[in-house]
């Protein structure tokens, strides 16, 4: 793995994190590949290349939440062989959904895989997940911290 490679990942992530936080859709979907898979958070099971990388719907999201959006990625870890890589974080959003009194704070788990194009690192899937508590109830188990 070469230490570069890393490095610009690292930065690939941060700029997301940012990105993210000043609603910036444009920069969202500067990395990404044309034939993306992506497993987020929000319906449905697997969101189409274009939907995923679409700024006007990124903006349409965006515009859903009233105030500040607070994003962070913790625990980056990032492997990286040849062409290929991968990372694994925890993630925590938070925001206020438009018209809900108070903002909502979540804690889930993101891996982010990547290949290589020319000099730059494109990201090739997105998965992102929340665990749910298997006692029966099968709730979504929102109330995890790290």
């Amino acid at each position: 793995m070469s230490i570069q490679d890393e490095q610009r990942i690292r930065e690939l992530m941060t700029a997301r994190e940012t990105a993210m936080s000043t609603r910036d859709a444009e920069a969202l979907k500067a990395d990404v590949a044309d034939d993306v898979v992506a497993f987020t958070l929000a319906p449905p099971l697997v969101q189409q290349p274009a939907d995923f990388a679409d700024v006007e719907q990124r903006r349409a999201w965006f515009a859903g939440f009233d105030g500040p959006i607070e994003y962070e990625i913790r625990d980056l870890t990032v492997t990286v062989s040849g062409d290929l890589a991968y990372t694994h974080s925890l993630n925590r959003l938070s925001t206020t959904p438009k018209g809900m009194p108070a903002k909502f704070d979540l804690w889930f788990r993101s891996t982010v895989c990547l290949r290589r194009a020319g000099t730059r690192w494109l990201i090739t899937h997105v998965h992102e997940s929340t665990p749910f508590h298997m006692d029966g109830t099968m709730r979504a188990a929102l109330d995890l911290t790290p």
